[in-house]
């Protein structure tokens, strides 16, 4: 029996639908299944019990802080990260050593091992004795008062993780600012050069807009490592989600509760920054074919 085109393209077409239905189950995020089921769970649990509920009034200000310090520290590494990453892309020999110094060094150490030498080693044994020295040689010379702030100096430890945070993520920050300088093709300075602007209008106008949309994508990955990482200043004492968690868990040995509460509150928020991400990802590719 001879086969008719039509029925030979109604066969085809089944196929096709069939095969897309198949291919569409396996792609399926059955993980996402399973984060959204959990993520019920707990919400029932902090809905209709008491003990989450009052787990979750007792994290309030840790998440609060949380958020404080990963949004202040990332600011400041982003703005320590692109200056690095022009130091490295200088052609002054000096300046292009002591970025990549800074960047080898801090890229080697473990950010933990960072926010304890920030913390008490650098603050405590060099920065503030150094402040306080100086006032006392002001007030004894009589430029200041004797009893100024400077001699009671002193730097609080949410500001010292800031500080570790920042720094530690400024050299993370530097190698995607000066790999995304770096894409932008050599053409673009000379256009700007054609045009008779000069290297800071050139950089300014055509070559740091390109490289920004190239690297948002991967600071907003940082932004989250950033976010997560944040838990480590709660070894310095900072009231953080993970530091007040401990905190209430030593004093009521809920310990599988608070933890439960700890983990879905970090997976909410990383959870919801990387929808974020990949959104802004296929943002940026549909704008780049537009192009």
């Amino acid at each position: 029996m001879a086969v008719t085109p039509d029925l030979a393209e109604t066969q085809n077409a089944v196929f096709k639908r069939v095969v897309r239905r198949r291919s569409a189950l396996v792609d399926l995020p059955y993980w996402a299944l399973v984060i959204i089921l959990a993520a019920v769970f707990l919400i029932y649990n902090f809905i209709t019990n008491e003990t989450y509920s009052n787990i979750i009034s007792t994290l309030a200000e840790g998440i609060r802080l949380t958020i404080i310090v990963t949004l202040t520290a990332y600011f400041f590494a982003l703005i320590l990260g692109l200056v690095t990453a022009l130091m490295q892309l200088s052609e002054n020999v000096f300046f292009r050593n002591i970025a990549q110094l800074y960047v080898q060094i801090i890229r080697g150490v473990p950010i933990l091992v960072q926010i304890f030498y920030w913390g008490i080693v650098i603050f405590p044994v060099f920065l503030v004795p150094a402040v306080r020295a100086l006032g006392e040689s002001l007030a004894a010379s009589g430029i200041l008062a004797e009893d100024n702030s400077l001699i009671t100096f002193r730097v609080e430890l949410i500001i010292r993780g800031i500080v570790a945070l920042a720094f530690s993520y400024g050299a993370f920050s530097s190698e995607i600012f000066r790999a995304g300088i770096q894409s932008i093709e050599k053409g673009q300075r000379e256009a700007g050069k054609a045009l008779g602007l000069n290297w800071f209008q050139s950089f300014r106008f055509i070559i740091f807009p390109q490289a920004v949309r190239r690297v948002l994508p991967p600071m907003g990955n940082d932004f989250i490592a950033m976010l997560k990482e944040s838990s480590l200043v709660s070894v310095l004492g900072v009231g953080e989600i993970t530091q007040l968690g401990k905190k209430y868990a030593a004093a009521s040995f809920l310990f599988p509760e608070t933890y439960n509460t700890v983990a879905c509150l970090y997976l909410s928020m990383t959870l919801l920054l990387s929808m974020g991400v990949r959104y802004m990802e296929r943002r940026l590719k549909s704008d780049s074919s537009k192009d």
